[in-house]
C-alpha cells in the first residue's frame, strides 16, 4: 500500500494571524489573505494552511470552507510554540523606501525583538508607512517560517531616542569615525542590547557627540570599508547575532 501522505506538508502555504489561536476556535480569514489562499495558492476543503498568531506559535489548520470573500480555517494540530527571540533591538536611521524595506526585511530574518526607526538631521526620509511596514515583517517572518515577529516601533526623532532610553539596555553605536570592533564590543556585553545606524549621509557632528556622550553607548566600528545604511545595519545585526545572540553555540 502506498504511505499515507505526511500531514501537513511542506508545501503548506503560511499566514500570521492577529487573534490567538486555539484548537477551540476556527479562523476566518478576509480580505488580501483569502485572495492569496483561494485565488493565487488554490487551496481546496481539506488542505493545510500554517498558521501563527506570535503568541501560541505555530498551528496546522485546515481549510474548512472557501467563500467568495473568506476562507473558514480550523486549528488542528499545535506544531511549535513561539520562538525564543534575544531581546535585541535594531535603531536603524530611516532611509528610502525600498532600503529601509530591506532592512525592516532582513531584521526580520535575523531575530530582532525590536525595531525603532529613527530620524537623524540627514535623514532624507521623515515618515514611514506603519501598515506597509508591518506587511514587510509579516511577509519576510512567513517566507522564513518564524513563529515570532518583531516589534516596529513608531519612528522617533534622535533627540527623544536618547533622552528616553533605558538605563539597562547598552546601546551599540556604528560611528563611521571608529570605535572598538564590533565583534569584541558585542562578545563581552551581557544582557538588553540595541544597534544605532546612522543614514546616507551618516550622522552630523553635534549628533555623534550627542551619542558619543549617552552613558549606555558604546561607538564600535563596521571595519575599514564605508557601509551604507542598508547594509551597516544588516552587517551589524549579523555580527550581533553571531557574538551574543542566538547563533551561538551553546553545547
Amino acid at each position: 500500500m502506498p504511505a499515507t501522505p505526511a500531514w501537513p506538508p511542506k508545501s503548506a502555504p503560511r499566514l500570521f494571524v492577529e487573534h490567538a489561536l486555539s484548537a477551540d476556535q476556527p479562523v476566518q480569514i478576509e480580505g488580501n489573505q483569502a485572495h492569496y489562499l483561494a485565488k493565487v495558492m488554490r487551496v481546496t476543503p481539506g488542505d493545510a494552511v500554517i498558521l501563527c498568531d506570535d503568541v501560541t506559535g505555530e498551528w496546522a489548520a485546515e481549510v474548512i470552507e472557501v467563500a467568495k470573500r473568506h476562507l473558514l480555517l480550523q486549528p488542528r494540530d499545535h506544531q511549535r510554540p513561539r520562538e525564543p527571540v534575544p531581546d535585541f533591538w535594531l535603531c536603524p536611521a530611516l532611509l528610502k523606501k525600498d532600503r529601509f524595506d530591506m532592512v525592516l526585511e532582513k531584521a526580520t530574518e535575523l531575530g530582532a525583538a525590536r525595531i525603532v526607526p529613527v530620524i537623524t538631521r540627514r535623514c532624507v526620509a521623515d515618515k514611514l508607512n506603519a501598515e506597509r511596514a508591518a506587511t514587510v515583517v509579516t511577509e519576510a517572518a512567513e517566507q522564513c517560517a518564524r513563529t515570532a515577529l518583531p516589534e516596529v516601533a513608531p519612528v522617533t526623532k534622535l533627540e527623544a531616542l536618547l533622552r528616553g532610553w533605558p538605563q539597562e539596555r547598552h546601546l551599540f553605536f556604528a560611528d563611521e569615525e571608529g570605535g572598538e570592533p564590533a565583534a569584541d564590543a558585542f562578545c563581552y556585553a551581557e544582557g538588553p542590547a540595541a544597534l544605532l545606524v546612522g543614514p546616507e549621509g551618516g550622522f552630523d557632528d553635534a549628533e555623534r557627540a550627542a551619542i558619543r556622550a549617552h552613558p549606555a553607548s558604546v561607538a564600535i566600528t563596521l571595519g575599514p570599508r564605508i557601509l551604507r545604511g542598508e547594509t551597516a545595519a544588516i552587517a551589524g545585526m549579523a555580527v550581533w547575532m553571531a557574538e551574543a545572540g542566538d547563533w551561538i553555540d551553546e553545547e
